[in-house]
């Protein structure tokens, strides 16, 4: 069985090699989003960038809706 899968499944590497790459971006993402850390830090810059008037109270109250909403998702 070990040739079959060393003569026949060299040729699907590249695609495994793929699938796998995917799963780990995918992993990377969603600890980026749900990591409490990750989202502290997107609070605090959003409420910064308000503080210093780069975006308006509207802008700073939708962008930390967004925040929370991907926290909850």
């Amino acid at each position: 069985m070990g040739v079959f899968k060393l003569l026949f499944g060299w040729p699907l590497a590249p695609v495994e090699l793929l699938i796998k790459l995917g799963e780990l971006i995918e992993r990377q993402v969603d600890t980026q989003l749900h990591d409490p850390a990750s989202i502290r830090r997107q609070l605090e810059e959003v409420d910064e960038a308000r503080a210093e008037g780069r975006i308006s109270e509207e802008e700073a109250s939708r962008a930390t809706e967004e925040i929370l909403q991907r926290m909850m998702a």
